[in-house]
């Protein structure tokens, strides 16, 4: 894909400008390719937040808004090189099977000596091609082919990865294994043969067990948040892996630079009882969103020495504070049973509150409406249901 030098004119100075306003403002200008300079513009946008570094260098071509919108973050790129290194510091080969866009791969690629980009879709091989050029990354190849036919050809590696498409043919969303393509329980026994470890991108709506259940010969499963958000479940397989249950890793990335929140655990780990109480104590915790994805209820709580407030819950108190805790922190000023004199009580002096439900019969929006609270403010409030089966209303902040 080439840019005239007109319309890089256009897109060079004006790219921090808003594509809405540029579309209108310009929609009659034929020396440049608006609809071109549109997408390059709008596409360093959105790098700038997801891919610092690409947007730093200059002449990467970016692809139509929503593959922005749906590519891998540089965090979560340069999480996938740490899982790498952790498992050896020694690379040789690396094949990504469905290139894509290619973030991924450009992160990974300079850890090994050789590297190769598997696309089907010749525009994103010609995207690719050009970019990797820019990025630096001489020692690597690109293979416009489709993954399952490349397989059987292609040369042993030391690392496969993978992220099949989670679009049907008739382009609705899906993200069981067996609906995904290609579909890894028809070529894993090949995956396996190929390779020494397998990296796997799955839906972060896949059930975690049902996974396990279907996947043979996975050594972890991580995953990944960023700022609280779920964003990418990954399965490391290898046929050398004998390890059961596999480590599970729940990892809290955040985008303003602080270190990273990681916790393991196993299956067997997460069998065993914690501690459940029916008080309330000083501090309460809520787990980040890997950690309940991930579901690591009870071995949390006992790592950290917390009372858990109910099975269904997923809220924990102490006496003490823990201000390492993968979560929320939030100090207890009070809680209530609901009950009227209690609640009058308890919110006398609030007029606005975050509200959050949790194993709790009515939503956010009707127990708002019935407590006549406005949204916001420095109070947070829990509704929640103890060990007892009695329902509270705890009050804190942060």
């Amino acid at each position: 894909m080439k840019i005239d030098s007109q319309t890089q004119a256009f897109i060079t100075a004006h790219r921090n400008e808003d594509v809405r306003a540029l579309a209108l403002k310009y929609a009659n200008t034929p020396s440049i390719d608006l609809t071109q300079a549109l997408t390059q513009i709008e596409g360093w946008q959105k790098a700038c937040e997801k891919l610092p570094s690409w947007a730093k260098m200059e002449g990467i071509l970016y692809p139509p808004a929503l593959s922005m919108e749906q590519c891998s973050s540089e965090l979560t790129a340069l999480y996938k090189c740490k899982i790498i290194d952790a498992f050896s510091k020694n690379h040789t080969s690396f094949t990504d099977l469905t290139g894509g866009l290619g973030i991924d791969f450009s992160y990974i690629a300079p850890l090994f000596q050789k590297a190769t980009y598997v696309e089907r879709q010749a525009v994103l091989c010609e995207l690719a091609t050009a970019n990797f050029q820019i990025l630096g990354l001489p020692h690597v190849k690109v293979c416009c082919a489709d993954s399952e036919d490349n397989l059987p050809q292609m040369p042993n590696a030391d690392w496969i990865f993978l992220d099949p498409a989670r679009r049907s043919h008739s382009g609705s969303k899906v993200f069981a294994i067996e609906d995904c393509e290609p579909n890894l329980l028809e070529i894993h026994e090949l995956l396996l043969e190929k390779a020494e470890y397998i990296m796997v991108k799955l839906s972060t709506m896949l059930d975690i067990h049902q996974a396990l259940k279907k996947l043979p010969n996975v050594q972890e499963v991580h995953v990944v948040s960023v700022d609280n958000e779920c964003k990418e479940l990954l399965l490391v397989m290898s046929k050398r892996s004998t390890q059961q249950p596999p480590i599970i890793v729940a990892a809290q990335l955040f985008s303003n630079g602080n270190d990273p929140q990681l916790f393991r655990f196993t299956w067997e780990e997460e069998l065993t009882e914690c501690a459940y109480t029916s008080e309330v104590g000083s501090y309460l915790y809520e787990p980040n969103a890997a950690l309940l994805k991930a579901g690591a209820y009870r071995s949390v709580a006992r790592h950290w020495n917390l009372e858990k407030l109910h099975s269904n819950s997923h809220l924990y108190t102490s006496k003490s504070g823990q201000p390492d805790f993968p979560g929320r922190i939030f100090h207890v000023e009070g809680y209530a049973h609901f009950s009227k004199t209690e609640l009058k009580t308890l919110l006398q002096d609030v007029e606005k509150a975050n509200l959050t439900v949790r194993n709790f019969p009515q939503s956010v929006a009707e127990l708002r409406k019935k407590l006549k609270l406005k949204e916001g403010g420095d109070t947070y409030l829990f509704a929640t249901t103890l060990q007892d089966g009695s329902r509270v209303l705890i009050k804190c902040r942060r």
